[in-house]
C-alpha cells in the first residue's frame, strides 16, 4: 500500500536512499526531513522498508542540478527527485504504484509534464526500461562534474 511518508518513516527511507546513494546521492536526517518538507509528493511503501518516492515542483528551494536543469527550460512541471524500492520488494509493482499516484496527484494540481533523470554512465539500465514503459520520453543529457556520472533527462506529459 503506497501512504505519505511521516515522521515514523523517515528511519527506514533514510537507510534505502544511502543504500541507493550511487543512483540518488545520499543524504542525512535533516537533509531528508527538509526535502519530505518541501515536496509535491512524498509517498512510501512497507513502512518506508519497500520503497519511497519524492517528488518537488518547479518552485522548490533546490540546488540539485538536475532540478535545476528542467528548471531552465519549462516554466511547470514536477521533478522526481528519486525514487527507490529495495532490492527484496522489486517487482512488486511499487515503482509503477508510485508514478501512478504522483500522475494522479499532478493531474489534479494542474501540472502535464513529469520530469526526472536516470543514469547514462554509471549505467542503470532497469530505471532506462521502466521509465521507457511508463512513457518517458529523453529530451536532453548532461555529464555532472564532480560526480562521475552521466544523465538523460526524461519527461512524461500527463494530460496525455
Amino acid at each position: 500500500m503506497i501512504a505519505p511518508i511521516t515522521a515514523a518513516h523517515l528511519d527506514a527511507v533514510l537507510a534505502l536512499n544511502n543504500q541507493h546513494a550511487k543512483e540518488t546521492s545520499e543524504l542525512d536526517l535533516s537533509g531528508l526531513r527538509d526535502l519530505v518538507g518541501t515536496s509535491f509528493a512524498a509517498l512510501q511503501a512497507g513502512e518506508g522498508e519497500a520503497g519511497f518516492l519524492i517528488a518537488v515542483t518547479q518552485d522548490a528551494d533546490y540546488d540539485s542540478p538536475n532540478f535545476l536543469w528542467f528548471q531552465e527550460r519549462y516554466d511547470t512541471f514536477v521533478y522526481v527527485d528519486r525514487v527507490v524500492v529495495s532490492a527484496s520488494h522489486r517487482g512488486e509493482g511499487y515503482a509503477r504504484q508510485f508514478y501512478e499516484a504522483l500522475f494522479q496527484k499532478a493531474r489534479a494540481a494542474g501540472h502535464t509534464a513529469i520530469t526526472c533523470e536516470v543514469n547514462v554512465d554509471p549505467p542503470n539500465p532497469a530505471s532506462d526500461a521502466f521509465h521507457e514503459r511508463m512513457g518517458f520520453l529523453e529530451v536532453g543529457r548532461a555529464e555532472l562534474p564532480g560526480r562521475g556520472k552521466t544523465v538523460r533527462y526524461l519527461v512524461k506529459d500527463t494530460s496525455l
